[in-house]
């Protein structure tokens, strides 16, 4: 079905705004879903051996239990940061003690020189919600010292971080740049605003800048890597590492393209920014299949016998439904939140939700699907985005805004 050919008629259904509509319980109980991710969460947490590790997926190969992972592995900083979630739902202390523990054990990754872009997932999920819910003045020297190790993996010729200094030899990629990095520079906007240097923020924005001209094809569909060349800064080709092919629309790649640009909208004010989240966000509804749950790559050979990726949908629900929050345009702005309601409906719907199969939030999330791994899988950033997309929700339906935003540097 093409959505954007359809959204005027669709919003004239569910009216203009959708301020007040209620919404029918036995289809989508915003509450009872928050309340499942509380008892799932008190679950995880029981099967957490006592060393320093984060759950990060359950697959057909863990024999349905959590594999756990060192504070080094990328996702290290979801499950401190669901945990901070809850806490900020349930305003109760347990979370907020579970969540500072969890936190602290990726303090190292403050300190050491970055191997790699991940270090806005690891830190500022943790730490960052952390800092935002506390005011912990502690959290915050971690996360400046964070977002200054980030910032050494800038190539100023080239205008954007290094994503994988380790695929320079491997693949022959002397610069490379994945979409995934958009995520990131939330941390580097925060800390320009907020103590850091000031050319932590001039480096998000460049960043932004740099990736909104080379990283994307005329139809805004988006490459997951960009390589460029060292000496020139030049893009030298748009390849894929996770997609099914160089030119094909991986899922989670559109869905980072959609939340980063919505971010970098938020922290610059720049309308640049929100017009172009609107061009990616389009390009990815209106390939959508029924169900609003993408499959892994919108070019897979054997769609529909392809495997979903829920955690594309739970990313996206979560920008859309702050996205709408800035869109002048009434009808756009709803038919933005109504999808991002659906594929919350949708992922928690019994087909999605892992219930009493495992202690996860959902279900049939995919990693990286060429190499194999974490396909058709319980996946921690699922659970946290999940999370995150009822929360936004929650926050519209009180009539607040989704996410904060710092107006001017704080020095």
């Amino acid at each position: 079905m093409k959505k954007l050919g359809v959204y005027f008629l669709l919003i004239f259904v569910v009216g203009m705004t959708g301020c007040g509509k209620k919404r029918d319980s036995d289809k989508f109980n915003l509450n009872e879903n928050l309340d499942y991710c509380v008892a799932q969460a008190s679950q995880t947490l029981k099967l957490i051996p006592g060393d320093s590790v984060l759950p990060r997926n359950i697959t057909a190969k863990t024999g349905g239990h959590w594999k756990f992972v060192p504070f080094n592995d990328w996702t290290s900083g979801f499950w401190p940061g669901t945990l901070w979630y809850l806490y900020e739902y349930t305003g109760e202390e347990k979370w907020k003690r579970e969540a500072d523990r969890f936190s602290r054990y990726l303090t190292p990754l403050s300190v050491r020189s970055a191997t790699d872009h991940d270090l806005g997932f690891q830190v500022f999920c943790s730490f960052g919600n952390g800092y935002r819910l506390t005011k912990d003045t502690g959290y915050r020297k971690t996360i400046l010292r964070t977002a200054d190790t980030l910032a050494a993996l800038y190539n100023p010729k080239v205008g954007t971080l290094l994503s994988w200094p380790g695929m320079t030899d491997k693949m022959g990629w002397p610069h490379n740049t994945i979409i995934d990095n958009m995520m990131n520079l939330e941390l580097l906007f925060w800390a320009g605003k907020n103590g850091g240097n000031d050319s932590l923020y001039d480096i998000a924005l460049k960043h932004a800048e740099t990736t909104m001209q080379n990283h994307f094809r005329k139809d805004h569909s988006v490459y997951h890597v960009v390589v460029y060349d060292t000496v020139t800064g030049k893009k030298v080709r748009g390849v894929t590492h996770q997609g099914y092919s160089d030119d094909s629309l991986w899922a989670r790649g559109q869905a980072w393209a959609i939340y980063g640009y919505t971010m970098t909208y938020r922290e610059t004010g720049n309308d640049k920014f929100l017009d172009f989240a609107q061009k990616v966000a389009d390009v990815y509804l209106d390939r959508l299949p029924e169900d609003m749950i993408p499959f892994w790559d919108f070019d897979a050979p054997h769609i529909p016998h392809e495997p979903k990726d829920a955690s594309a949908a739970a990313i996206t629900a979560s920008a859309l439904l702050e996205l709408s929050g800035y869109i002048k345009d009434p009808v756009k702005a709803s038919f933005y939140r109504e999808s991002a309601e659906k594929m919350l409906g949708e992922l928690s719907a019994p087909e999605y939700r892992s219930n009493d199969r495992n202690t996860a939030f959902l279900l049939h999330s995919t990693g990286h699907y060429p190499n194999g791994s974490e396909v058709d899988a319980s996946i921690i950033y699922a659970d946290y985005y999940y999370l995150e997309a009822l929360l936004r929700l929650k926050k519209l339906e009180e009539g607040k805004a989704v996410a904060d935003f710092v107006p001017v540097l704080q020095k």
